[in-house]
């Protein structure tokens, strides 16, 4: 059968092979899931009609056996009436025969629903083989497509991942970021020496005040003493 023949491509190295080569094989493990299902349909159809098969060969089988053994009783049931005088001997006898040779007939044809229903029943226990190992197929497969995404979406994550790590060495971001650690360390120095340089500044002005301040109380001091001697001040006003 075909689903065979799949199944054993599908488990040969070609294959393995090949899915390796493939951009996408959840979609590829994906359709022959889908073909397997559809083998498998097709399998259970005709397992429900080789099982149809066997029972109409059984039932028929049953049915001729029965009337066999009616014509049996109809042999023995016309002897019995010659036996008693109802019936004359010569015409019941040719009638039992008759009636034998009928459930010879049937005999025969009973066993050859026999052998028809050992043949459908032999296919039916071989179709059923094949649908079982189909659905174990199936659901390997399909648990091993479930692996299958699971390991592409971590392998997709980690090489995004890495996808960047590289794309920050190749754009030489690190390097970026040290260029800027050092600029804003040239900034922070900067800073640093201009809140030093106003620091000195502020010095120089206070110890220049502090010069000027001696010089300022002289003068006032001056002014004062011309204001008095000018009578503008009191004489005891300093």
């Amino acid at each position: 059968m075909n689903i065979f023949k799949r199944l054993l491509r599908i488990g040969q190295a070609e294959i393995h092979s090949a899915v390796d080569r493939m951009e996408d094989p959840i979609r590829m493990t994906e359709q022959g899931i889908r073909e397997m299902r559809e083998d498998l349909d097709k399998a259970l159809q005709a397992s429900a009609q080789v099982k149809a098969a066997a029972i109409r060969a059984k039932n028929g089988k049953t049915k001729k056996e029965q009337e066999a053994q009616e014509y049996e009783n109809k042999a023995v049931l016309l002897l019995t009436k010659a036996q008693k005088g109802e019936l004359e001997l010569g015409q019941a006898e040719k009638l039992a025969k008759e009636a034998l040779s009928l459930k010879e007939n049937l005999l025969t044809e009973v066993k050859s629903l026999e052998e028809q229903l050992v043949t459908h029943e032999k296919a039916a226990d071989d179709i059923q083989k094949n649908v079982d190992i189909l659905r174990f197929n199936i659901t390997k497969w399909e648990n091993e497509l479930k692996t299958l995404k699971s390991r592409i979406k971590v392998s997709r994550a980690t090489k995004e991942v890495n996808r960047q790590m590289a794309q920050i060495d190749s754009n030489s971001t690190v390097s970026m970021l040290e260029r800027m650690k050092e600029k804003v360390e040239e900034e922070e120095a900067l800073a640093e020496a201009y809140g030093d340089v106003a620091k000195r500044s502020k010095n120089a002005d206070d110890e220049i005040n502090r010069a000027l301040g001696d010089e300022t109380a002289r003068v006032n001091r001056e002014l004062d003493d011309i204001k008095r001697k000018l009578g503008m001040l009191p004489e005891n006003e300093s």
